[in-house]
């Protein structure tokens, strides 16, 4: 809708109203504050909208879109809401109460194939790469340090589950479980725990929800269960679980209480993995595109912002996630991973540059190669029960991801001189395949257009037409 006829339909429903002529001139001046190119989009159709979110530090762009104003250059009037968990912001953008939320990238999948939830939900927007870690609890650690590979009278990293494997085979002899935490069954830190695990010999279960068993622990040698994530470092404390995979600032907090050590970030477990999305439901987007794309484009506006400059933006970003309203830990906890360092075992500081990238490396476009290495895991774990071919991943991926909804943002952003094209894939010839990734911590080779290929290359975990 072009200003000129909103201003129309402005001034018939105003003058309905018996308002006088002189309040109807001023809405003229709505001209002077419309975003440029509202036309090429086209106006809002919904400008009061509601955004969940954890609070954990990947929530940023949305609340950089909120505090640099860009939503509301947008013409979008935006509230922030944190969630109690994941469950509940999934469901609540299912049901409406939420417009979008900021979800975990294995969500909108998992809901759209029906794993726990059935719903259609879509996104447009990846909101960063990288950001988790694994921490174990400082008895935990003393038993694994003597297995792992020592420089200089500290760690050498990566640090591989191997060092965990003579842990947990001695928890076993004594009958005695093996508990660690994650996030929520289709969390991108189940499938990245699980991962490591597997990596290093240890079998982290499998999940049967055709026999009705979604616990996740069939023949698992470590027990996997789902924790919120500010209750992680309390809950390892307590000695409910012996070790976690979460996003920051989680990890982080560990170290400052004392209480555990990060060993390895999910940057050395994949590098440069996808992370979050930001996630609505299919039936949201048909209904409000013009307000979709608008949203998208504020939020790649933000995680602009948060890479600009290699990261000089960061310590005002630190301050601004320190908020209550939004992670509202310590903004010291916050900035050692925030800034590009992490700190392991106390006292132990690297430079991790990308440990959170919003950015850099086409970070915010949603890869059907990314969808479908999350299906491969739901496969790999026996959440999807049956084998599927590998059109079934790739159509999959098609129905969630939406490059085609990211492309017009962008594009959008750079005729406003907002954006350059060089920031962005080449929309022209880009197929949403990223080429082979061989950056794992196991070395195997993924190619998201051969699905099956790649599940058949695991030593642990369901391949084939193999079925629990």
């Amino acid at each position: 809708m072009s200003k000129q006829h909103l201003l129309e339909q402005l001034k018939r429903k105003v003058v309905s109203m018996g308002t006088s002529i002189a309040v109807i001139g001023s809405l003229f001046t709505m001209s002077a504050i419309l975003p440029a190119h509202a036309e090429d989009i086209g106006w809002p159709e919904k400008e009061e909208l509601k955004f969940g979110f954890i609070k954990l530090t990947d929530m940023a762009p949305l609340a950089v879109a909120y505090e640099k104003g860009y939503f509301e250059e947008e013409g979008l009037y935006v509230t922030l809401e944190a969630q109690a968990n994941w469950k509940v912001l999934l469901d609540r953008v299912i049901d409406g109460q939420l417009d979008g939320a900021h979800m975990l990238a294995g969500q909108p999948l998992g809901a759209t194939i029906g794993f726990g939830t059935q719903a259609h939900i879509i996104t447009a927007f990846s909101m960063d790469l990288n950001g988790n870690g694994i921490t174990v609890s400082n008895e935990i650690w003393e038993q694994m340090k003597p297995h792992v590979p020592q420089k200089d009278g500290k760690p050498v990293h990566p640090i591989s589950a191997e060092s965990l494997l003579p842990v947990v085979n001695d928890y076993k002899a004594k009958g005695k479980p093996f508990k660690m935490g994650m996030v929520f069954p289709v969390s991108t830190h189940n499938y990245e725990l699980r991962y490591w695990l597997a990596a290093g010999g240890i079998n982290p279960g499998y999940y049967a929800p055709h026999k009705g068993d979604t616990s996740g622990q069939i023949s698992a040698d470590a027990l996997l269960s789902v924790t919120p994530p500010p209750q992680m470092p309390a809950t390892m404390e307590a000695g409910t679980i012996y070790g976690y995979c979460v996003g920051e600032p989680w990890n982080q907090q560990a170290v400052f209480k004392g209480i555990g050590v990060p060993v390895i970030t999910d940057f050395e477990i994949w590098k440069n993995n996808p992370e979050k999305v930001f996630g609505v439901s299919k039936e949201w987007a048909d209904k409000y595109p013009n307000t979709h794309l608008r949203v998208v484009k504020a939020m790649i506006r933000a995680a602009m912002w948060l890479d600009a400059n290699n990261n000089a933006n960061r310590p005002e970003a630190v301050k601004i996630l320190a908020k209550p309203q939004y992670v509202g830990a310590d903004a010291d906890v916050i900035a050692n991973s925030m800034t590009g360092t992490f700190e392991y075992e106390k006292g132990d500081k690297r430079e991790v540059p990308d440990f959170n990238v919003f950015f850099r490396h086409n970070a915010t476009y949603p890869y059907y190669s990314d969808a479908i290495w999350y299906l491969t895991q739901m496969r790999r774990w026996g959440q999807i029960s049956e084998g599927k071919p590998d059109n079934w991943y790739i159509d999959t991926a098609k129905k969630v991801y939406r490059p085609d909804i990211y492309a017009k943002a962008a594009l959008a952003l750079i005729a406003e001189g907002k954006a350059k094209a060089e920031d962005f894939p080449d929309f022209a010839s880009e197929t949403g395949f990223k080429p082979p990734q061989t950056e794992f911590i196991d070395n195997v080779t993924y190619d998201g257009t051969q699905p099956n290929t790649y599940l058949n290359s695991f030593k642990i975990g369901l391949k084939g037409d193999t079925q629990l």
